[in-house]
């Protein structure tokens, strides 16, 4: 029964103690869903503690992130500034660069400029030195050679051209000065030379006629010529040199300054003198007589050594209205017209007469013609003559003639006046014209000419010797040794021929 009981009470006991295990395990459930709720709250609590922490730290980042922000804002704002700064220094830069292109363009431009400027001054002063230079030192004795200009008168600077000719006008200075204490040295030097020379030579002089007088040797005549040469050639040095002449003359006869000129010349024999003069006793003034023989000298000199050996050299004695003339026509090769030029220019005193430019050998004739002319007061010129070669015209004006006394004899080898009518030969004449005339009857009085040597003999020497000495020492002793009224005194040692 009592199992009944409790089978009964286990069997009315079953659905409670199932719904008790049920709600037991739904207590259980429950709580362990509350439990699970609790860890979900406590978990939310965390969480929610986490997110608010995550919260604060969100704040925290959030206010570090503004602060980020304004701080990156502010960076920006800073970097933008820069970024505005280094725009406007680049713009800066820029125009710099532009400025320094335009700058290197310009100054590109300019040393192109400079370049083409020095390389222009580089030709300029080679010419200046291989071209102009030159020229211009020999325009200073050939005034006529042209002087070259710059190669480019309108390319070069004021500058450049200012000083090119400044250059070139102290270089010609200098070539000036030198060359006139160049030939100031020379002429110092030429003068004493020459005056040791030519006192020498008038001793020599001396003795051959002191020889002369106790010696009958043909060979004196040639040794004496000789001596009368070369103390001509030292009379020419002593008037280059401004020295005086050497010797003085009283009055002398034209005629006989001609034959006394000739007889200073090697080619001598080869002359041939006509005298026109109206007046036989036409003499010139003593202060020139000397110097117009030397000038006739160096004529005749010239008129031989350029002339065939075998050729004459025509000499004629004129007499016009304002003067007397000498004209002189040789048979030789002649000049060209520059050389006629500058023998004029000699002639005529308009060129400058220098000692180191005479040529090598110097050509001294024209040029001591030229002085002698300048200094007394007589005129030379030379033109071609009709016969081929040159014609030298020598005019001595009427201030410098006079008329020797009449009852002094004139030399026996001093030509006679032609007779027969002759025309006048003024100055103004361009040349003589003559009527024919008969042959000249040789004088009686002519000394007779010395023999070949081929048909040589003694007595004819002796007496060909006899009648030159004879008229060597007539005609010396006719000029006195103190200088006449017009005349310079002759210096201590020096004898007046």
């Amino acid at each position: 029964m009592i199992v009944y009981v409790l089978a009964g009470a286990a069997a009315a006991a079953a659905p409670l103690l199932w719904l008790l295990r049920r709600a037991v395990r739904a207590t259980r459930a429950a709580e362990l869903r509350t439990g699970d709720a609790e860890a979900s709250a406590r978990a939310a609590v965390a969480r929610a503690d986490a997110a608010e922490q995550h919260s604060r730290a969100a704040d925290g980042t959030a206010r570090a992130a503004e602060a980020t922000a304004r701080a990156a804002e502010a960076a920006a704002r800073a970097a933008e500034d820069r970024a505005a700064a280094a725009s406007a220094r680049a713009d800066a830069a820029e125009e710099r660069t532009h400025a320094a292109d335009i700058a290197a363009r310009t100054a590109e431009a300019h040393r192109t400029v400079a370049d083409a400027r020095y390389a222009a001054a580089v030709r300029e002063l080679g010419h200046l030195a291989h071209e102009r230079l030159p020229a211009a030192t020999t325009a200073l004795t050939h005034p006529r050679t042209p002087v070259p200009g710059p190669l480019d008168v309108t390319g070069g600077t004021e500058e450049l051209q200012h000083a090119l000719e400044s250059a070139l006008t102290a270089a010609v200075r200098a070539v000036l000065a030198e060359r006139d204490r160049t030939d100031a040295a020379a002429r110092a030097a030429l003068r004493g030379a020459a005056s040791k020379i030519q006192a020498l030579l008038i001793q020599v002089r001396s003795l051959l006629e002191e020889i002369q007088l106790s010696v009958d040797d043909p060979r004196l005549l040639a040794l004496d010529f000789r001596n009368e040469l070369t103390l001509r050639r030292v009379q020419s040095l002593a008037v280059l040199s401004g020295a005086w002449p050497g010797m003085t003359r009283e009055d002398s006869p034209l005629a006989e300054l001609c034959v006394g000129a000739q007889s200073r010349v090697a080619g001598y024999a080869r002359i041939e003198i006509t005298n026109h003069l109206r007046e036989p006793r036409l003499a010139v003034a003593a202060r020139a007589a000397e110097p117009v023989a030397i000038a006739l000298a160096e004529i005749l000199g010239n008129a031989t050594a350029y002339s065939h050996p075998e050729t004459r050299v025509v000499v004629s004695i004129e007499q016009g209205s304002s003067g007397a003339l000498v004209v002189v026509d040789d048979m030789g090769v002649g000049m060209e017209p520059d050389q006629l030029e500058r023998a004029g220019d000699l002639l005529g005193g308009q060129a400058e007469v220098l000692l180191t430019e005479l040529g090598d050998p110097p050509q001294a004739g024209f040029a001591v013609i030229g002085l002698l002319c300048r200094q007394f007061g007589f005129g030379c010129r030379v033109e071609p003559s009709p016969y081929g070669g040159v014609r030298a015209i020598l005019r001595l004006p009427a201030d410098l003639l006079t008329l020797t006394d009449p009852a002094a004899p004139l030399s026996a080898l001093a030509p006679r006046p032609i007779t027969q009518t002759t025309p006048v030969f003024d100055e103004g004449d361009a040349l003589p014209t003559r009527k024919r005339r008969s042959p000249r009857v040789p004088q009686q009085d002519a000394p007779p000419a010395l023999p070949s040597p081929a048909g040589s003999t003694p007595d004819r020497a002796r007496s060909a010797w006899s009648a030159l000495q004879s008229g060597t020492l007539a005609g010396r002793s006719a000029v006195h040794r103190s200088p006449g009224p017009d005349g310079p005194a002759a210096p201590e040692g020096v004898e007046t021929p």
